[in-house]
């Protein structure tokens, strides 16, 4: 029995760890799609009003179903941010990895998932305020909309590309079931302990660029600017980078400009220096 289930635990492991990224990248494009091109795409083709600007504040804030909006977006968000700290707490952590042990990434990201799922499925749209912006006059009515949609595209492109230089099999607990299944151990175990330290403080590299996708919209209602305002507020507070980290990561794109700038001759002798480097 112990060995049938040493050679069925791998395979189990390799299901549940695919089973976790079909889910968490269908949950990104899902993401996508919510925070960037509904938005802009709706403004586009002139569908319905997300707002009514002629209802003043006074008036909107007050309004029973205005309120009972917000209240049930601010508690989805609530329950997506709880989610995504609690779990990592050093001690829940500790106690996830204890129990689930190589699972313990997979399952992080796909709670993640699933709660940005409830988040997106009963988010309620605010309709009966005015809303904080909105960008209507000839010709910037078609030109802003367009402008928006490229630089979310590009800032999109940009997370995608920061994601895979962070390694994203890890991020997503794929290479942590790989490493299991042939005996390596922790890949993070194997990165230079700067390295370990800029991704202890660095929990989401990707500040700018989802700023930019939050706030940049030809159109901007009332429960847009609470979902903008409560992820800005909650991305600054989950960094904690400090000098060290600025100077490692300073060192990090030096190396790899060089690399790119050098020419072939001397590319094997910065290799060897930026493998120095990965060990200090």
């Amino acid at each position: 029995m112990t060995m049938e289930w040493t050679a069925v635990r791998p395979a189990l492991l390799c299901a549940a760890a695919l089973i976790n990224f079909v889910f968490v990248f269908g949950t990104g494009a899902d993401f996508v799609r919510f925070v960037s091109f509904r938005a802009i795409y709706h403004n586009i083709t002139g569908g319905a009003p997300l707002c009514r600007d002629a209802v003043p504040w006074s008036i909107a804030l007050r309004d029973s179903e205005v309120l009972r909006a917000l209240g049930v977006d601010l508690a989805l968000l609530a329950l997506f941010s709880v989610q995504h700290s609690l779990l990592a707490w050093a001690p829940v952590k500790k106690a996830c990895q204890s129990a689930l042990g190589v699972l313990n990434r997979a399952m992080y990201c796909s709670t993640t998932a699933l709660a940005l799922q409830v988040l997106m499925r009963w988010w309620q749209p605010v309709t009966s305020a005015p809303c904080l912006w909105s960008v209507r006059s000839a010709p910037w009515d078609i030109w802003f909309p367009l402008i928006c949609f490229v630089v979310h595209f590009l800032c999109w492109a940009t997370i995608c590309s920061i994601l895979l230089i962070f390694d994203y099999p890890e991020l997503l607990g794929l290479k942590q079931v790989y490493y299991e299944c042939l005996g390596l151990g922790d890949p993070l175990l194997l990165k230079s302990p700067r390295a370990q330290r800029l991704y202890a403080h660095l929990r989401h590299p990707v500040c700018v660029e989802l700023l930019l996708v939050l706030w940049l919209l030809p159109t901007l209602p009332l429960d847009r600017c609470v979902l903008a305002a409560y992820l800005s507020l909650y991305l600054a507070l989950a960094h904690s980078l400090d000098a060290q980290d600025c100077a490692y990561l300073s060192a990090q794109l030096h190396s790899k400009l060089q690399l790119f700038s050098a020419p072939q001759g001397g590319a094997a002798h910065i290799n060897s220096n930026n493998n120095e480097q990965k060990q200090d």
